[in-house]
Formats: structure tokens, sequence, C-alpha cells
């Protein structure tokens, strides 16, 4: 069997082709242009890989209802020339297979949920830290939609006692993407998160903000495993300061030892590592062939 799975990101697009175990055979990003230019290269990517059904994780929002007139569409974005972008129905049009849609994040928890992490579990949260933060949920054995999907990202936060930055959130100013996302940092302390050295007070700042939603999310939906994924979480000094900070936030009233004596083993990194959200696709992908639909 051959699955296609598409992480469309706002940074980059990855298309690749896999099978219903998760294995990926073939990849290819490139950076995520104007959708005239980025669409024809997806496309083309997937001419000849005969892909039976294909997956996509995109960024969001996007309209995952299908009983809505845009549903398959990004929609609010600021990304320009990508807001309101009838992005599944044009993967559509190009090739007649079924289709998988839902967020990268959601993706990715499902991917994790799967074959990663949290295999074996029928819940996750999955949060990626990167040039924005999302939060994908999968609940009950089965990815969380609702009114229209999950919008982790943008929680409102407490503010560090010694945080005067004003947040970059376009709608929000502060919350949780305003403080924490990579562009954040930079606009924060004036150079990029892997420009700064891992004792920075960047990272304990940065720890303080996303143990928040964590602790918020773990006292509303009692996740079985929570993965931090992302650009920003590659520097390895900042997942044990998120597991200190949510302990503390939590101060011993979650009675579960999988907190308690395995945080460790329960604040955790991507177990699919950098393919967590093409592998999210490509399960979305296989969802569609055995349903023979979109989902």
């Amino acid at each position: 069997m051959r699955i296609g799975a598409i992480e469309a990101g706002g940074t980059k697009f990855v298309c690749g082709i896999g099978d219903e175990n998760g294995n990926i055979l073939d990849w290819l990003s490139f950076p995520t242009g104007h959708p005239a230019q980025t669409l024809p290269q997806v496309i083309e990517y997937f001419q000849d890989k005969q892909a039976e059904a294909i997956g996509v994780g995109s960024f969001g929002p996007i309209d995952i209802n299908p009983e809505s007139p845009t549903y398959g569409c990004v929609t609010t974005t600021p990304k320009p020339g990508w807001a309101n972008y009838d992005l599944l129905g044009t993967l559509r049009r190009a090739f007649p297979v079924p289709f998988g849609w839902d967020t990268d994040v959601n993706a990715a928890a499902y991917g994790e949920a799967k074959w990663g992490a949290a295999q074996g579990s029928s819940s996750c949260l999955y949060y990626t830290v990167g040039t924005g933060v999302g939060v994908g949920v999968y609940s009950e054995g089965k990815i969380i939609h609702g009114l229209v999907h999950p919008e982790g990202g943008h929680v409102l936060t407490r503010r560090h006692p010694e945080d005067d930055f004003a947040g970059v959130c376009p709608y929000h100013g502060d919350c949780l993407e305003g403080m924490a996302a990579g562009p954040a940092i930079e606009a924060r302390w004036g150079k990029k998160g892997h420009e700064l050295p891992p004792d920075h007070a960047a990272w304990e700042m940065e720890a303080f903000y996303i143990a928040q939603s964590i602790t918020s999310a773990i006292l509303l939906l009692s996740p079985h495993k929570i993965i931090l994924g992302g650009g920003v979480m590659q520097q390895l000094q900042l997942l044990p300061l998120i597991r200190q900070a949510v302990l503390r936030n939590l101060n011993g009233y979650v009675s579960s030892s999988a907190i308690l004596d395995h945080v460790d083993e329960y604040i955790v990194s991507p177990g699919l590592g950098q393919q967590a959200g093409l592998c999210g696709a490509l399960a979305l992908g296989l969802a569609a062939w055995n349903n023979g639909a979109a989902i």
C-alpha cells in the first residue's frame, strides 16, 4: 500500500509517501511560499507516486467541518496569500483519491498515538513550539475537533513577574504563541533561540509560559501523555525546565504516579522525532483510505 502524506507547515511543506505500517519511503521538503508557488510543487511531487490516499496536516486555522461551504480551506491565517485558500480542494482536483484532512498538530498527535511516544495510549496532547504554537488533542481514541478545532497556542497566559514584553500575536498580543513562539524569543531578546546560550534567562521564561498551558491541559483533559515538538523544543535544556515548572504548578494536586514519580516519561519529546507531522499525515491518509473518503 502506498499512502501520501503532506505536512503543510507555515514555514515549510513536507511531502512524502509511506506504507500502512508508518514507514516513510520517500520525502521532499521545500519552503512555504505563496500558494501559486507551493501547490504546483506538491502536485508535481505526487504525480508519479501512485498514492492510494493522501493525508494532509495543515497549519491553521483551517475549516474541518465537512458540511461547511469552506471545508478544506485555510481560514484566518495572517500568512500572505493563504487566508481563505482552498488547499484541500486544490489537491482533490489534482488527485481523485480519498483524502484525510486536519491540523498539522492534530495529525502529529494522531501519528504519535498510532506509532510514536503515545502508542498504546487512548489520549495524548502534541505541542509544537516553533514559528507558532499549536496543540493537537487525541482523546478517547480519536482526534478532537468540536466547534472548529483546538487552538491551544492562543490560550491566555499569566505574565512572568520579570517580563514586560508585549507579545507578538497579531490577534491577542500576549497569548501563549505571542509570548513563547520562536518570533517572540527573537523579538524579546534580539536573537534567535539557537543563538542564545543554554543558561540564558530566556529558557526559564519560556518554560514558565509553556508549563502554564500544560498545567491547564492536565487539569482540563487529563491526557495519558504530553509530547513537545517543534523547532524551539530542539533546545535540550528546555524540556527539564518545563517538567519542573509543571510539577511546581500542580503542587501535588494531581495524584498520579505518572506525574509525581515518572514525569520524565509523561512529558516527552516526539517518539517519531522530526517526522511526527509527516507520519501523522500518513496516518490521516491511511484512515481516509480505510473509510473510502475524506475524514
